[in-house]
């Protein structure tokens, strides 16, 4: 059998093993360095409150989008269509957000809203986006599960870096990859605010300001 053979033998049996995104589609924070490819993009904006606003992101954060006094963020969203070898997400204790009708299987649905500014609202938003409804205000559903310990790293695939959000315990941990927990608060309508959460959610949301905790992930 000649070296090229080989090669392109060896060369199918890893692309066969490796790990790949589970069936199905949801949707994933976008960090600076882009989605997984075949994926779908999106993007909100987010109008926070004008007065004395106190929004904060962590320094040196990785998401894509831009975060001032309002915040842009940009999604990836696997497309359903896309072949996957791999049927379920793993075990742990940690959030991805929702696109379709339900959440993968083992995870339970949640929701956040947020009262976004009153004043001259000039919320916006473009592509594929998470399940939840972007108006005036903006509410996202999220896909959470705490059935394993976040101290038992599972496997994703590691070759770009992603975001998944925390849950009830620390950032899940997952073989192969740095984590790197990243906060992000948004100050929300101060005037008869109208924030809501229900069901199962990220860490940090609720209150009068959200303040969410995402999990960077990176080799």
């Amino acid at each position: 059998m000649s070296l090229i053979a080989i090669t392109v033998i060896f060369s199918l049996i890893a692309s066969t093993l490796q790990v790949s995104w589970p069936r199905g589609t949801y949707t994933l924070v976008k960090p600076r360095s882009g989605c997984p490819r075949g994926w779908l993009e999106g993007w909100r904006y987010q109008d926070n409150e004008d007065k004395h606003n106190t929004n904060f992101i962590t320094p040196g954060h990785h998401f894509a989008g831009g975060f001032d006094k309002n915040m842009r963020f940009q999604y990836c969203t696997k497309n359903q269509h896309q072949f996957s070898n791999r049927r379920y997400w793993p075990r742990g204790n940690y959030c991805i957000l929702k696109h379709g009708h339900s959440c993968p299987r083992y995870f339970r649905q949640g929701s956040v809203y947020w009262d976004d500014e009153d004043n001259s609202n000039k919320n916006a938003h473009g592509g594929t986006l998470p399940s939840g409804s972007y108006d005036r205000n903006t509410r996202i559903d999220y896909c959470c599960r705490k059935d394993g310990s976040y101290r038992s790293k599972m496997s994703l695939p590691t070759s770009k870096p992603f975001y998944l959000l925390r849950f009830r315990a620390h950032c899940q941990r997952v073989s192969g990859m740095h984590v790197r927990e990243e906060t992000v608060k948004s100050d929300d309508e101060d005037t008869r605010n109208k924030n809501l959460v229900r069901g199962w959610y990220p860490l940090g949301a609720g209150g009068r300001n959200h303040v969410l905790q995402y999990c960077y992930y990176w080799r």
